[in-house]
C-alpha cells in the first residue's frame, strides 16, 4: 500500500469515527439519564422526546442553511416570538368578524409567514447588499422582533386560536405519527433534496467553502444570500405556527432561548461554523441530542439556569471538536 493509499484510509476511517461520535453520545446521555430515573425510557416520554425534537430539528435546519455561508440569525428566537403572536392576532381578527374556520386559519397562516418572510428579507437586504456582519444585523433585528411581538401582544398570551388550527397543526395525526413529527420529516426531506440536488443548494457550500471564488465563478452571492436570510425565517415561521398550535396561543416569549438551542443543535451535529459543512442530517441528530440532554435534566430536576450553563458549554465544545476536526483534515 502507498503512502497516498495509507493516507486516504486513515482519513476516511477518522472521518467515520468523527461521524460515529454523536450516535454514540446519543445512546450513552440517554442510558445514564435512564439509570437516575426509569420513566425517561417510557413510552410517553420517548414521544415526548420525538414531539420536542421536530419543533428544535426545524429551528437547527433553519440555522443550519445560514451557517452553511458562515452567517448564522441570532434573531430566530424573538422571530418566532413575533410570529406567534401575529398568527394569533389575524386567527382572532378574523374569529371576531364573523369567517369560516377554513378562512381563519389561512388568514393566520398568511400573516405568520408574511411576518417570518419579512423578517429574513430585512436580515438578507442588511447582511448581503448593505455589507453588515451577521452577529450585527441579526442582534438589531433581535430587539425589532422582541420589540414587535411585545407591543402587539401588550406583553400578554394572545387568545382566539381556533380548534381548527391547533387539530392540523399539534393535535392531528396519521398512521398515529403526531402531526409535527410528519411536517418536519416532509421539510427535512424537501431541504435535503434542495441543498444536495439543485444549483442553489450546492451554491450555498460554495459561498461558505470560498466566497471569492464563488463571486469569480459567476454566482450571483448577493442574491443568494437574500434568499437564504428569507428561507432561514420562513423554516423559523412554520416552527412558531406549529408551536403557536401547541400552545393554543400567541405567545410573546415563545422564542425565549431558541435561538442558542437552534445553533447549539445545528453546531453539535456537526455544522461548521467555518460554512460549507453540514446538512439536514447533522441538524437533526444535534437537535436529538439537545433535546434529550433538556429532557433528561428536566425529569432529573437539574436547575434551569444550571441548564442554561450546560447548553452555552455544549455549544463551547462544539465549535472546539469542529475546530480539532478541520485541523486533523489540514
Amino acid at each position: 500500500m502507498t503512502t497516498e493509499q495509507s493516507s486516504h484510509k486513515n482519513s476516511f476511517s477518522s472521518e467515520w469515527l468523527w461521524r460515529a461520535v454523536l450516535p454514540i453520545a446519543l445512546v450513552v446521555l440517554l442510558l445514564g439519564f435512564a439509570a437516575v430515573d426509569r420513566s425517561v425510557l417510557s413510552p410517553a416520554n420517548l414521544l415526548n422526546i420525538a414531539q420536542q425534537t421536530s419543533y428544535l430539528a426545524l429551528f437547527a435546519m433553519a440555522q443550519t442553511v445560514v451557517i452553511l455561508t458562515r452567517g448564522f440569525d441570532l434573531a430566530l428566537g424573538p422571530a418566532v416570538s413575533m410570529v406567534s403572536v401575529g398568527t394569533a392576532l389575524a386567527m382572532a381578527g378574523a374569529t371576531a368578524t364573523g369567517h369560516d374556520p377554513s378562512i381563519v386559519v389561512l388568514a393566520g397562516l398568511g400573516t405568520g409567514f408574511g411576518l417570518g418572510i419579512a423578517c429574513g428579507l430585512f436580515n438578507g437586504v442588511v447582511i448581503a447588499l448593505l455589507g453588515v456582519s451577521p452577529f450585527v444585523a441579526t442582534l438589531g433585528s433581535y430587539n425589532i422582533a422582541i420589540g414587535v411581538a411585545t407591543t402587539l401582544s401588550a406583553g400578554r398570551p394572545v387568545q382566539g386560536v381556533p380548534k381548527l388550527f391547533s387539530q392540523l397543526f399539534y393535535g392531528g395525526s396519521i398512521f398515529g405519527i403526531p402531526a409535527a413529527i410528519i411536517i418536519t420529516l416532509a421539510i427535512g426531506l424537501a431541504l435535503h433534496l434542495m441543498l444536495s440536488r439543485t444549483v442553489f443548494g450546492r451554491s450555498l457550500y460554495i459561498i461558505g467553502t470560498n466566497p471569492r471564488a464563488a463571486a469569480v465563478a459567476g454566482l450571483p452571492v448577493k442574491r443568494i444570500l437574500v434568499a437564504t436570510y428569507v428561507l432561514c425565517s420562513t423554516l423559523a415561521a412554520l416552527g412558531a405556527i406549529m408551536m403557536t398550535a401547541r400552545t393554543g396561543s400567541g405567545e410573546p416569549n415563545l422564542g425565549g432561548s431558541l435561538s442558542l438551542q437552534a445553533i447549539a443543535g445545528a453546531v453539535v451535529g456537526g455544522t461548521s461554523l467555518a460554512g460549507g459543512r453540514g446538512g439536514v442530517g447533522t441538524a437533526v441528530l444535534g437537535a436529538l441530542f439537545v433535546t434529550i440532554l433538556s429532557n433528561g435534566m428536566n425529569l432529573t430536576r437539574i436547575d434551569g439556569y444550571i441548564q442554561m450553563v450546560v447548553l452555552g458549554a455544549i455549544v463551547i465544545i462544539g465549535v472546539l471538536l469542529d475546530r480539532l476536526r478541520l485541523e486533523r483534515r489540514r
